[in-house]
């Protein structure tokens, strides 16, 4: 069995790297400021502190379902 060797051209470093395309899912953040209906575990627990629904020492796991505020 012969093996036949590839001529590869070598990179040439003074050529500007073509650009690829971006999918679109990977917008700016700018597109993020439509309200979250969803809010993280601290951001929970603050709102649940402004309502006196969670006090200092309480469980963070399993909190209460907590809409955002308006």
């Amino acid at each position: 069995m012969v093996r036949t060797s590839v001529q590869r051209s070598p990179l040439n470093l003074n050529e500007p790297l073509s650009a690829m395309s971006q999918h679109p899912s990977y917008k700016s953040s700018a597109t993020s400021a439509v309200k979250r209906n969803v809010l993280k575990r601290f951001e929970r627990v603050e709102l649940l502190q402004k309502r006196g629904q969670w006090k200092s020492g309480d469980r963070v796991v399993g909190l209460r379902k907590t809409k955002p505020e308006a």
